[in-house]
Formats: C-alpha cells, structure tokens, sequence
C-alpha cells in the first residue's frame, strides 16, 4: 500500500476518509495523553516503564504477593492521574463524534481523560483508575475514597472497610485477561468500520494491537496518528507523525467540526 507522504497530502487524504466513510472508530494509546503531562510507557529516560519493573510493580502477582510496593507505585499514579485534565486530542474526538463522524472510542489508557472529555461511546480495554474493588468480597470503592484511604493508611495500601483485605485498581495488570464485554465491542466496532483511526499507540500491545487487522479484513481502512513508529505503518492507508493535538484539530477544521 502507498502511504501518502507528501506535506499535506496525508491529512488532505484523511479528511476525504473520513466525511466519506459510514463508520469511523478511534483506537487511542499513551501518546494522546502525552500533551496532557501524562508520560507514555516505552520513550527512552520518560517512559513509565524507563526506570522501573512493570513485571515487578504492574503484574497481579505483584499485587497478591506485595500489596504494600504494588501500592507504593499505584499510590503515585493515582495522585498524578486523578488531576490531568483532557487535552485538545480528547476534545476533537468528542467533536467528531457529536458531529457524526465518529461512532466511538476505544482506548488503552485508564486515565479517565476520554470520560472527562466527554465521549459517549467509549471502550476501556485496560480498565479505569475511576475505582477500586476488592478481591476477596467484590466490595467496590470510587476514586476519591481511594484516594482517602491511601492518604491515612500508614503502610499507603488503601483496603476494604469490609474485610480489610487490599484494594485493587479495576485496571487490567500484566497476567490479567482482558474483560471479554470489551474485546467483543471493540471487535464490534472494527469489524464495521470503514476508518479506523489509531492515535498515539505503537499497536504493540495485544490482543489490542489486532483490532487494525480486524478492520483491514472488513474491507476497511487504517490511519495511524502517532509519532513513532509501528509494526503497522505499512498497512496504514494515511501515516501522520506530527504531535497529536496538532494533527487532530487540523483535521477537525478539514471537517468543519473544530
């Protein structure tokens, strides 16, 4: 496939995907959240995975066997999270879809930005920070008591008031399947959509990362906004690699929806 690369050519060629399909879908990762202050998982020295174990702080073992170190690095993610607010990326989206160009969001973040944007019609594959349950009597808790309880808890792990077992994000970790309610509609959604648009995510992460192939078989087409690069891009019919929130809004005005 011939990915248009000239200065402009591949967002001219975006903006014509998208007025003319049926059904676009957009499938975000860590770099939409970027602009809002929120650090991606692989870039070198800044990644959240640059200086730390993610097997050794994110896996459900970890949880099980350490809650207290499992928690001294979940402890940090909820403060920083629980303040970002969406960015101009998470906004054009709600745009589009309330202009009817696009039929939904389905993303791999937990941050809650696509929420607090706005979006109606949203997929979290990997979970949200918007709670905590607890594992052993399913007793769940909201953000802001999370919060709470880590804050007078002396060894900083926020626990049921129930049976006073450890509280666990309702994030998919590493080890954990993800949810089956949110496989089936993302694949609902990618199996019908003409453009699916992938925006700041390196599609290395499955079973998310084959939901473009799922839409290439359908007879749809693929668009990867994202500056580095993907296993992929040679399947993408429009590559973009400028900053998110500025590819974004360019093609919300193509569109007449900025």
């Amino acid at each position: 496939m011939s990915v248009r690369t000239e200065p402009g050519a591949g967002l001219a060629r975006l903006v014509e995907l998208v007025s003319e399909a049926r059904s676009v879908v957009a499938l975000t990762g860590a770099g939409i959240s970027v602009p809002s202050g929120i650090p991606d998982f692989r870039t070198p020295r800044t990644g959240l995975w640059a200086n730390v174990d993610p097997m050794a702080v994110a896996h459900i073992d970890a949880f099980r066997e350490d809650p207290v170190r499992f928690w001294r690095f979940y402890g940090e993610r909820f403060a920083t999270l629980g303040e970002k607010q969406p960015n101009g990326a998470h906004r054009v989206l709600v745009a589009m879809e309330s202009a009817g160009h696009l039929d939904g969001v389905i993303t791999q973040n937990i941050d809650m930005l696509h929420r607090r944007a706005g979006t109606a019609e949203l997929v979290e594959m990997h979970g949200s920070i918007a709670h905590c349950s607890c594992p052993a009597c399913g007793g769940e808790v909201a953000l802001e008591e999370v919060r709470a309880r880590l804050a007078r808890e002396t060894d900083g792990v926020p626990r049921c008031e129930g049976c006073g077992g450890p509280l666990k994000p309702d994030v998919v970790l590493f080890g954990e399947m993800l949810g089956e309610p949110a496989l089936r509609r993302a694949a609902e959604l990618c199996e019908g959509a003409e453009v699916l648009l992938c925006i700041g995510s390196s599609l290395e992460v499955h079973p998310v990362a084959g939901l473009p192939l799922l839409t290439r078989r359908c007879g749809g087409s693929v668009a990867i906004v994202t500056q580095g690069a993907t296993s992929l891009d040679e399947i993408a019919e429009v590559r973009l690699r400028g900053d998110v929130v500025t590819e974004l809004e360019a093609l919300a005005a193509g569109l007449g929806c900025a």
